[in-house]
């Protein structure tokens, strides 16, 4: 093994050291990750995951939703912890039959925590405290053939599913790579059902859907085979192809890059036009929800993304464009009913979400960090609690709300709720209007002022930016923006109500806007998909409708892993990602050679190693 001397240059080599051996195992590390796995895998099954979804066939008669949501446990504690982790010019150990037996213990020991937990369950009652602890439970952990079955099934089980998850490392990484396929297309194709049902409907296609899905829901056993097929072609020989066409863009010079990637936003955009004309109702109105928490998630991502200021109060603004347009247009407007068109009414709400920014920006916005959020959170809850208010009851209704909002019209054409397809395509028109917006001032001095102050405000502050009249330009332009999300709200449900403005939504937006990627536009719109189409929104159902009781649980684990793993999103922007592994940056650079600390041209070898990181938009190794 060979190794480089700080400030030199030469090849780094990794030695591959002789496989390990199964007695030659850390067993401490091997039972506190079986413990690990067990008690997580009894935690997922006593919040009700395993019950509540076992209605659901993924593969009809045969698979279950509910222990998919379990079942994945011991394949990744089996895949991560015989992953090996080789640095810089450290040995790496060739991975062989120990690594697999180390992941069979381990998820032994993660389907034993469900075997206990059935014992626990059949020898004690305390679902006073604990509601899923429930003889239903029992019969699902012992799958309805009794307990004895259960425990002997429930340890086999882990071990069968911890030594896959092992062996992958030992599969070709080509192979490897079409199992999972294979597997993710099986999962796709049965979870979405309801989504692909309608689209192929819309489509004209609905022998397909007869074939793929049986009467009672979930894939058949002949259709399960047949998409198996199609992934393993795909990952065998489509998915190099599609890896040659990502690399030869990324190959490409500046200019042609560009137009490469207009025309990738201009197909999307195209497929967003036409796809909702041949969908039905269920799908539209999912795809509105989308788009009205992306429009929030847009203006956030300008005060959290590129400002970097922790707005926590966020959804005082959306319920300011939502009561200002009530007020404005509904004839059971309180006090004041002037019944304005909508698009008149939203003039008027661009004011007044102009005017709340500025009022509830300018008394905080000199704090920073925990103190701004802090202050910004009480914000949001202070105007909740106003229109809330029995004082304010003249002007908002108070609980009651304003109803009989009516629809938006155009003249040629109405917004209503009851017609999604009209909903979606208003929203999608200020989404784009948002994406605009939020594209040009990024690249615009204002746009690099709020990043400047993001990174190092006291610093921004001695190079002459007048941070203030920064921080509160962001402040504003969130605010309008929020505010079109709360318009067009008010026109699809047609009535408000202080319960459509929790402090829940703005931090739902948040999450949106750190799972995608702070900072970035396309990283935004990944994270409005995924979470709000997927899992829904705070009372939005999403395409995964049976999971509308976990959701928050998900959304927290999933904001935990991201921070640990992935802090710059999904989608990363290559300034953020910098920011987040600078120190990983250097460290590299360092190893391979490339900065001398003698050497007066350090600074432009460390730019050039962080951008070529950046480059590929994801975290170094």
């Amino acid at each position: 093994m060979t190794a480089v001397a700080p400030g030199g240059a030469g090849n780094i080599s990794t030695d591959v050291m002789p496989p390990r051996s199964i007695a030659n195992q850390d067993w401490a590390d091997i039972a506190k990750w079986g413990a690990i796995g067990a008690g997580s895998i009894a935690f997922i099954a006593l919040t009700g995951m395993l019950v509540g979804l076992d209605p659901r066939p993924v593969i009809s008669g045969r698979l279950s939703l509910g222990y998919v949501a379990v079942l994945w446990l011991p394949i990744v504690l089996g895949y991560t912890t015989t992953k090996q982790v080789v640095l810089e010019g450290m040995a790496r150990a060739e991975q062989g039959v120990a690594d697999v037996a180390r992941g069979t213990v381990i998820g032994a020991l993660t389907g034993g925590g469900m075997s206990l937990l059935g014992i626990l369950i059949n020898s004690f009652d305390i679902r006073d405290p604990l509601v899923n602890w429930s003889p239903e439970l029992l019969a699902a952990i012992g799958f309805d053939r009794g307990l004895g079955f259960g425990i002997v099934a429930w340890l086999v089980i882990g071990a069968v599913m911890g030594a896959i998850g092992a062996s992958i490392h030992l599969m070709p990484p080509r192979i490897a790579k079409t199992v999972a396929i294979v597997v993710g297309t099986i999962l796709f194709v049965s979870i979405f059902e309801s989504f692909l049902d309608d689209l192929l409907e819309g489509f004209g296609l609905g022998f397909l859907t007869d074939f793929f899905y049986a009467q009672r829901g979930g894939l058949t056993v002949v259709s399960t085979v047949v998409l198996g097929i199609a992934g393993a072609a795909y990952g065998l020989f489509g998915a190099s192809k599609s890896i040659g066409i990502s690399a030869r863009l990324d190959a490409m010079e500046a200019p042609q890059r560009k137009n490469a990637n207009m025309v990738i936003w201009l197909a999307g955009l195209a497929a967003l036009i036409i796809i909702p004309i041949f969908t039905g109702k269920i799908t539209n109105e999912l795809l509105a929800n989308v788009g009205i928490f992306l429009l929030l998630a847009l203006g956030l991502n300008i005060v959290v993304g590129l400002a970097g200021i922790l707005d926590l109060g966020y959804v005082a603004f959306f319920a300011v464009g939502g009561y200002t347009v009530a007020i404005l247009t509904s004839p059971n407007s309180p006090r004041f009913a002037p019944e304005l068109p909508w698009w008149l009414a939203l003039i008027v709400t661009i004011f007044f979400a102009v005017l709340a920014g500025l009022l509830i920006g300018a008394p905080v916005i000199r704090m920073r960090g925990d103190y701004l959020a802090i202050v910004t959170l009480g914000f949001g809850e202070i105007i909740r609690l106003l229109v809330l208010s029995d004082w304010l009851k003249g002007w908002f209704g108070g609980a009651q709300g304003i109803t009989n909002i009516p629809p938006a019209d155009f003249g040629l054409f109405e917004v209503k709720g009851t017609d999604p397809r009209s909903v979606y395509y208003l929203t999608l028109f200020f989404v784009l209007l948002a994406i605009y917006v939020s594209w040009r001032l990024e690249g615009s001095r204002l746009g690099r002022a709020w990043m400047a102050v993001r990174e190092d405000e006291s610093v921004a502050e001695a190079m002459g930016i007048n941070t203030v009249n920064i921080k509160l330009a962001a402040f504003v332009v969130g605010a309008v923006l929020a505010s079109f999300g709360g318009a067009i709200l008010s026109a699809k449900v047609g009535s408000i109500f202080p319960t459509s403005f929790l402090i829940l939504v703005s931090v739902i937006i948040l999450v949106v806007v750190i799972v995608g990627g702070m900072g970035n536009i396309a990283g935004v719109i990944a994270g409005a998909v995924v979470l709000i189409g997927v899992l829904g929104g705070p009372k939005q159902p999403g395409l995964l409708q049976e999971f509308s009781n976990f959701k928050l649980l998900i959304y927290g684990a999933l904001l935990v892993w991201m921070m640990l793993k992935r802090p710059e999103g999904l989608i990363p922007n290559a300034r953020r990602t910098r920011e987040l592994h600078q120190d990983e940056f250097l460290q590299d650079a360092w190893l391979k050679g490339e900065i001398d600390t003698d050497d007066d041209d350090s600074a432009e070898a460390v730019d050039a190693a962080t951008d070529g990181e950046t480059t590929t938009g994801g975290a170094p190794a």
